[in-house]
């Protein structure tokens, strides 16, 4: 038996996907729960020493033949974290995460200082946004200095369990986009950038090499062996950000495609051989991690907000299905803007959640629940609908995430976007894509001339049972429902930008 290894570091958890390539099949999966310490200034952190216990947790699950039978392994990780460590490697303040949006006065601070939005997306490709790294750098100058001074390392959440695996300090062009600080013309660091978050320091001596995705980045250390019960010298591949391992995961390698994933938070995004830059800024002008490049839009609430919205309900998970499947679409007018973490798009860090269009008629449970679902894909498409503008095509969207597991959820996304709905057989986007992008790497250091096209070809397949077809008849009523939460936006965002 050989296997490969993708370990994911999300939000919520760990999880390992153990595949054997040869036999096309997952041999081996587990997982562990993360916590994540919020506050109400739009804090969001957590430690490294909880992900490297849960990590040991899940390896500690898998039986030891499994474990032996690896040849290569792919890192998978939550974009936008800041793990800041010093000359010794050890972490100076807790991880900063994509969702931590109390960043807002760095990101003006940022953008500033390099003279504006517009010049920062023609120079850099991207503006910088709350969730980013640069501004989550410059927070920590400004709130704990004694800890910047000795700040030596920048890293990524996915780069520091490459670290923790082989030794090194790189990053990828992936993830790197994602910093805010990458030129994604050039791939490769933007000094420009960096002066404007700090003109007296030469940021560029804590930042990782930028490796190529096609190579091994290094092998599995004792030390790693011994914490985590794997063998030595095991080849690491470079991995990537979790939407950039959900791309490979979903076949999103080559133009035509378009992912949806459908997770604590959405993204929508597309392959692209060429850079796509959005004048306006509403969609990432983010490199892939095969290559090329992947436009995309990210939100910060999604599955978030009918977790959040069902406790209060006293909506279980098996009554789910059922009680959004009673509301009729476009929920008789209600309308939620579920921000509860704030917002990326619409750009809205200091939002909070609504709920508008209210009456004694339409307000009852199947309803308010079926309007965060129907939302949260009306932000997703109005990222379609922006890609398109700038010239991205498909004809079909690929759901990963948890909620591609809810038939109510690829139906409403099929509707409101008017395209079918697929769902792939090998579950785990970010986790099996992190698997298949060292199967590459693993095949072409083998002398195999393989792309990345041809690996998820072979080992990627449509699970037609969860195939979702829109419904023409709904189309008016999604597209006047659309409008009215596009309006309701438009009318609500002066309230939560002055605050």
């Amino acid at each position: 038996m050989k296997t490969v290894l993708g370990i994911d570091l999300g939000t919520q958890s760990i999880k390992l996907v153990f595949y054997d390539f040869e036999i096309k099949k997952v041999v081996a999966s587990s997982s562990a729960d993360l916590e994540v310490y919020r506050d109400d200034s739009g804090t969001a952190e957590q430690n490294v020493d909880d992900w490297l216990s849960a990590l040991e947790s899940c390896f500690s699950n898998v039986p030891e033949p499994i474990k032996s039978s690896l040849v290569a392994i792919g890192v998978s990780g939550q974009q936008h974290g800041f793990v800041a460590l010093d000359a010794h490697d050890k972490p100076l303040y807790p991880v900063k995460l994509w969702c931590d949006t109390a960043t807002q006065a760095e990101v003006d601070e940022i953008t500033d200082n390099f003279g504006g939005r517009a010049r920062l997306i023609e120079v850099a490709g991207n503006p910088i946004l709350t969730g980013y790294t640069a501004p989550k750098i410059v927070w920590l100058k400004k709130n704990r200095p004694s800890a910047y001074e000795r700040l030596a390392h920048i890293m990524l959440p996915h780069d520091y369990l490459n670290f923790v695996l082989t030794g090194e300090k790189v990053m990828e062009c992936g993830d790197a986009s994602g910093t805010g600080m990458l030129n994604v013309h050039e791939r490769e660091w933007s000094a420009e950038v960096l002066y404007a978050m700090d003109s007296g320091r030469d940021l560029s001596a804590c930042l990782p090499k930028l490796v190529v995705p096609d190579q091994f980045i290094g092998a599995t250390t004792s030390r790693a062996a011994k914490d985590y019960g794997i063998p030595r010298g095991v080849p690491v591949s470079c991995g990537g950000g979790d939407n950039m391992m959900g791309a490979i995961g979903t076949g999103n390698v080559v133009p035509g495609v378009l992912t949806m994933s459908l997770g604590t938070s959405g993204c929508l995004y597309a392959y692209s051989d060429t850079p796509i830059v959005d004048p306006k800024g509403n969609i990432a002008a983010f490199c892939s991690s095969t290559g090329g490049w992947l436009p995309l839009v990210c939100t910060m609430n999604c599955t978030l907000s009918t977790e959040l919205i069902r406790a209060p309900l006293g909506v279980g998970l098996r009554e789910f299905e059922n009680v959004v499947s009673a509301a009729k679409p476009g929920c008789d007018g209600v309308i939620s803007l579920p921000f509860f973490s704030g917002e990326r798009t619409p750009d809205l860090p200091n939002a909070r959640g609504s709920i508008l269009g209210l009456t004694a008629e339409n307000c009852n449970t199947s309803n308010l629940l079926r309007a965060q679902v129907e939302s949260s894909i009306y932000a997703l498409k109005f990222g379609l609908d922006e890609m398109i503008s700038i010239g991205v095509k498909g004809d079909e969207i690929i759901l990963t995430g948890g909620g591609s597991n809810s038939a109510v959820w690829r139906q409403i996304a099929s509707d409101i976007c008017q395209l079918e709905v697929a769902v792939l057989d090998q579950g785990e986007g970010a986790a099996f894509g992190a698997a298949l992008q060292s199967l590459w790497v693993f095949s072409r250091a083998s002398g195999q001339d393989l792309s990345i096209a041809d690996i998820t070809t072979e080992h990627l397949t449509k699970d037609l049972s969860f195939h979702s077809k829109p419904n023409e008849s709904f189309r008016k009523i999604y597209d006047e429902s659309y409008l009215r939460y596009k309006k309701a936006i438009h009318h609500i965002s002066p309230f939560y930008s002055d605050i």
